[in-house]
């Protein structure tokens, strides 16, 4: 048997952040500005960050103690994006 591949938003972050959330969600956050130096990592996915919010903020957990396995970045990643997003029109909504 072949290993089935799962829907996008499946998992901790299809039940943290469901679709109809993820939609109205990306009418409040900013675009992901775009580096006119190029190099770098590239950009985590914005899809997995509001799952990481919305854990920290239910669970009480600090950003550091995020799940490895959970498919959500790190603590840092996601706390670098709350902070970002925070600084923009979508942290009336996030907070």
């Amino acid at each position: 048997m072949g290993s089935v591949r799962q829907p996008a938003g499946a998992g901790v972050v299809g039940r943290l952040v469901p679709e109809e959330l993820w939609v109205l969600f990306q009418q409040v956050v900013p675009e992901a500005p775009s580096r006119s130096e190029g190099g770098g990592r590239c950009r985590h996915g914005d899809r997995e960050m509001p799952a990481a919010i919305a854990f920290v903020a239910t669970s009480g957990c600090a950003w550091q103690q995020l799940p490895s396995a959970s498919s959500m970045q790190s603590g840092t990643t996601a706390h670098r994006r709350f902070t970002e997003w925070t600084g923009h029109r979508g942290g009336d909504v996030i907070r």
